[in-house]
């Protein structure tokens, strides 16, 4: 458990707007700190009979997450509800597999439930004396000059104020914090949608609640243009994803009878559909999720309004670390509270963006080149072959060659730093690999000494 952190006397209150994985996470960060915390919510308490929790898919917990759960003592918890997946299992079309490990023995990413964290969270939050969690407070607008919320409550629809003295968007990647922000002058903002989206299925577990599946193997389908994953959950079931274009002659645009999907399926998929006996159903029945981009800046207004996770950084799912990220901002401003105390917040707001800006823009460029590694590269013998390889340097020259994945999954190596030591890393590979045809070349004089002169040189 992590240590208790002092209370500050007459610490000011402050506003969190959103209160999902990453608001309540923030929101325990600064009330352990002794700030008085308000949070509203749009959505309903998920925790109370009655809500409706939409499908989303599974969380990839890794080293950032947890590292800011154990900030304020809940990884533990977490750990225990969560299934760690220590490497791809890679499907071809005729059933074959080909696991690829993550990183070094002993290292995994853990697949998490959000409800089930989003709602310890809440849990954990409500038990602090100075948190007031609201919900179903719609965000109309925000008076950023009055430091004045317009809010409107969900269940009578009555519209009511709330000033704030500092304010948190944590809102999501359609933020009604960062709305209010575009509309200043000098506001950056961007958002890039992918021509795929993602579609919720279930791989459904075997007697006795068993897994149909390798339980601790993140699965990958790669099928060249398009993708199906899988993750585990505790009920022996998996969460598949299918990552699939819009348009074209393989699209969900052409998949329009429970017919075609089953034909489609049949052919792409053959060794998951008697796994999974809801799919005409679920098809149907759950929506098409879109994948989207958003960059923006600053992430501040003053020292009044901050912008943490999807709010200011929403990426693409394909790195598992868009949780992460967010998780990493809250640690993150908890160390600047640190070094500057609890009142310095010009400094710790420009410091924050000023760092978390250029390494949450390498994650969304990460997570788009990860997207066409998992639905392509896995199944490239290359593509594996060139893993051992690297997995080979890397024993060879501990500490001075870690895989780029590793470095974003099992480190705290700032983004920015990892995906640029991967980009020369890609390159060094480039270089060695067409005097590489297996694995037992590696040990041959010629290519020990291209090696060691690439590692002399990087």
């Amino acid at each position: 458990m992590a240590a208790e952190m002092p209370l500050l006397p007459a610490a000011e209150p402050l506003t969190v707007m959103g209160a999902g994985l990453v608001g309540s996470l923030l929101s325990l960060y600064l009330a352990r700190r002794g700030h008085p915390v308000q949070v509203f919510e749009r959505r309903a308490d998920p925790r109370r009979a009655g809500f409706q929790e939409g499908r989303s898919i599974n969380l990839a917990l890794s080293d950032r997450g947890w590292r800011a759960l154990e900030g304020v003592g809940v990884a533990d918890d977490i750990r225990e509800v969560g299934i760690p997946m220590s490497g791809r299992v890679m499907h071809d079309v005729q059933g074959n597999l080909t696991r690829q490990p993550y990183g070094q023995d002993g290292q995994a990413i853990y697949s998490v439930n959000r409800g089930h964290l989003n709602r310890r969270l809440l849990d954990l939050a409500e038990q602090q004396p100075n948190v007031r969690l609201q919900f179903g407070q719609q965000c109309l607008g925000i008076d950023l000059k009055k430091q004045e919320l317009h809010l409107r409550d969900t269940a009578t629809q009555a519209e009511h104020s709330a000033p704030y003295t500092r304010l948190f968007g944590t809102d999501g990647a359609f933020s009604a914090v960062r709305g209010a922000l575009q509309r200043q002058e000098r506001f950056d903002y961007s958002q890039d949608y992918l021509d795929y989206g993602y579609k919720e299925l279930t791989i459904a577990a075997g007697p006795g609640g068993s897994w149909q599946l390798e339980k601790n193997a993140l699965h990958i389908w790669p099928r060249g243009q398009y993708l199906m994953i899988a993750l585990p959950n505790l009920d022996g079931s998996f969460n598949g994803t299918l990552f699939f274009p819009y348009e074209g002659a393989e699209s969900f645009a052409a998949l329009q009878t429970p017919a075609d999907v089953t034909a489609f399926f049949n052919r792409v998929f053959p060794d998951a559909v008697p796994l999974m006996p809801d799919l005409e159903q679920e098809f149907f029945e759950h929506p098409t999720g879109s994948l989207v981009t958003i960059r923006c800046f600053p992430w501040k207004f003053d020292d009044d309004v901050l912008l943490l996770g999807d709010a200011s950084h929403a990426i693409v799912p394909f790195y598992g670390q868009g949780m992460n990220a967010g998780f990493e901002d809250c640690s993150v401003l908890n160390e600047l509270l640190d070094r500057h105390g609890d009142a310095a917040w010009p400094t710790i707001f420009a410091e924050f963006q000023q760092q978390r800006k250029p390494n949450t823009d390498a994650m969304a460029d990460l997570a788009v080149y990860n997207f066409v590694e998992m639905r392509d590269r896995v199944a490239d013998p290359r593509f594996l072959l060139q893993k051992k390889i690297e997995a080979k340097i890397s024993a060879q020259y501990p500490g001075r060659w870690t895989p780029l994945y590793s470095q974003v999954t099992f480190s705290h190596t700032p983004y920015a730093e990892a995906w640029a030591a991967g980009q020369r890393q890609d390159a060094i590979m480039a270089r060695l690999m067409p005097h590489i045809q297996a694995e037992a070349d590696y040990d041959q004089p010629a290519v020990q000494a291209l090696v060691q002169q690439e590692m002399a040189e990087k």
